[in-house]
């Protein structure tokens, strides 16, 4: 296994990006791994590595690149509040730039593939990776959004809107309850979705908690291992 860090420019700064990805058999279709709000750890690195061990090139950003350079987040109140104000520097439109800037960087490397991508985003990249899949229907045909927030905005750019836009296969995890995921917001995206005749999967999981895939306080093993499942079949499909 391949493990390495680059440095990837955006139209608004340095991206510090991690890369996995198996030595041997490539090319490799490029699966772009979106991190929650607790940022890069090594619980997200473990899972990155886990999913390149499958044959797959995986890119991990450091989304908060725009608030400072890299860090890991720990528990402490300070960190919490940090953590909040960087939340926000992240939008389903300027992922969107990241997104182009990320795949621009590995165009070059013969372990990537140039054929269909993937994304697959945690929490508040849940609906980046849909955002992702609307902004390039001709490569990315694959999304996935596990625990995912905010899905239904008050926005123009809202994941929710425009899915016919996408010529990706969605598959969505969603935890019931979730105050960043109402039951509303789901019924709204499944509304849209039907209308727009996406193709998609959906998991509603009542036992497992916001937060089940990575390891740590919420990991949730069932739940987990399902999503693992359904993101290792979406990908098979459409990579």
């Amino acid at each position: 296994m391949i493990e390495r860090e680059l440095t990837v420019t955006t139209p608004e700064g340095e991206l510090p990006t991690f890369v996995f990805h198996p030595e041997h058999g490539g090319p490799h279709p490029v699966v772009l791994y979106l991190m929650d709000a607790p940022g890069i750890r090594p619980a997200l690195r473990d899972m990155a590595s886990r999913l390149a061990t499958a044959g797959y090139y995986v890119v991990l950003p450091y989304l908060y690149y725009r608030g400072g350079p890299y860090r890991e987040f720990g528990q402490s109140d300070e960190d919490m509040h940090a953590r909040q104000d960087l939340m926000g520097s992240i939008t389903p439109t300027n992922i969107v730039s990241d997104a182009e800037a990320l795949l621009a960087a590995v165009a070059d490397d013969s372990a990537a593939s140039d054929g269909p991508a993937g994304a697959v985003g945690f929490c508040m990249s849940g609906g980046l990776a849909i955002s992702v899949a609307r902004a390039f229907p001709e490569r990315v045909k694959a999304a996935a959004s596990i625990h995912g927030a905010w899905l239904v905005r008050d926005t123009d750019d809202s994941p929710h809107l425009h899915l016919d836009r996408l010529q990706a296969e969605v598959h969505l995890a969603w935890c019931d309850p979730d105050p960043t995921a109402p039951p509303e917001d789901r019924e709204v995206f499944v509304a849209a979705a039907d209308a727009a005749g996406l193709t998609y999967s959906l998991d509603v999981e009542t036992a497992a908690q916001h937060g089940f895939a990575p390891a740590g306080p919420r990991h949730d093993h069932d739940a987990a291992e399902r999503s693992w499942e359904r993101v290792h079949a979406l990908l098979r499909r459409t990579l």
